[in-house]
């Protein structure tokens, strides 16, 4: 039985893993505690007995450019420092595996209307603020611990989405339920549907890997597409044009905050294909997935 502890009470991702290792068909192979890491009292947990430690307390992503200085230190203190003195913790204490959950985000919040964006495993990471730089920060720090008995494995994943997620896929669905057209844009996007993670973090920890690694779903995404599947879920008729495309482009070129919404909803930033496990993570397709969103909705 794989004991594995997830750090981060009450976190979407950390809730949702445990809950994909609990599911029936794997009864008896894994046991999953789950510890807060608000406050010092984490500090007292018995790490010993563990095989992987899955780390995804954090700062989630938030408008930036609304948070005070005291805010942004508290980004590194809980994204960077607990991270480091988690897996400080945990290789002292003789944990095997410890996997980081960072982001996409430390390549910088780049993309483009104009120019498709690939990211591959020699791209250097170039964080754009000071959330993606403490996401990298860690990471640096974090690998620096590994070695022959203690693996550290990296996650950078793309957008998550999924049941009961925040962020750009509400965004979206609000936008496919409300707006009668919408732009035939051609674009990708690489995404990560939240069970597709789960399955990826179950077969990891089962491998107890360390290194850096890319989840995504088997497919690219574009935007039009999931405001079409979300329409057509809650049979709502929306007229894909392309009449809009050049407004679409002449948007992105705007400076500031018109341009920069404008290339993050239509713009290209995929992450090269690369094969985990057979790939076997990669149960749900787009489709297959915002089907099971939105009729759980």
């Amino acid at each position: 039985m794989k004991r594995i502890l997830i750090t981060g009470a009450d976190s979407y991702i950390g809730t949702s893993v445990e809950k994909w290792l609990k599911r029936s068909e794997f009864s008896g192979m894994y046991q999953v505690d789950t510890v807060d890491m608000r406050g010092e009292g984490w500090k007292q947990k018995d790490f010993s007995g563990y095989d992987t430690v899955f780390h995804v307390a954090g700062i989630a992503h938030t408008d930036i450019g609304k948070v005070t200085e005291k805010q942004r230190k508290m980004y590194y203190a809980v994204n960077c420092d607990l991270a480091v003195e988690t897996a400080q913790k945990a290789k002292r204490e003789g944990v095997k595996q410890f996997i980081y959950m960072s982001s996409i985000i430390v390549y910088g919040e780049g993309s483009s209307v104009r120019k498709k964006r690939v990211i591959t495993r020699e791209t250097k990471p170039s964080p754009s603020n000071f959330y993606g730089d403490s996401k990298w920060k860690a990471e640096k720090r974090l690998c620096s611990f590994s070695d022959e008995t203690f693996y550290v494995a990296i996650l950078r994943p793309p957008m998550i989405y999924g049941e009961g997620c925040k962020g750009n896929y509400q965004t979206l669905r609000k936008i496919a339920l409300r707006c009668p057209v919408f732009p035939d844009f051609s674009n990708e996007r690489s995404m990560l549907y939240i069970w597709n993670l789960c399955e990826f973090v179950r077969l990891l920890a089962d491998s107890g890997q360390r290194g850096l690694f890319f989840p995504q779903n088997k497919e690219y995404s574009r935007t039009a597409d999931i405001i079409r599947q979300v329409g057509r879920e809650n049979r709502k008729r929306i007229w894909m044009t392309k009449l809009f495309n050049p407004c679409v482009i002449l948007g992105g070129m705007f400076p500031g905050k018109i341009g920069g919404m404008v290339n993050k909803a239509f713009g290209s930033l995929v992450y090269e294909y690369q094969e985990y496990f057979g790939n076997q993570y990669q149960h749900y397709t787009l489709e297959e997935s915002i089907k099971k969103i939105e009729r759980n909705s």
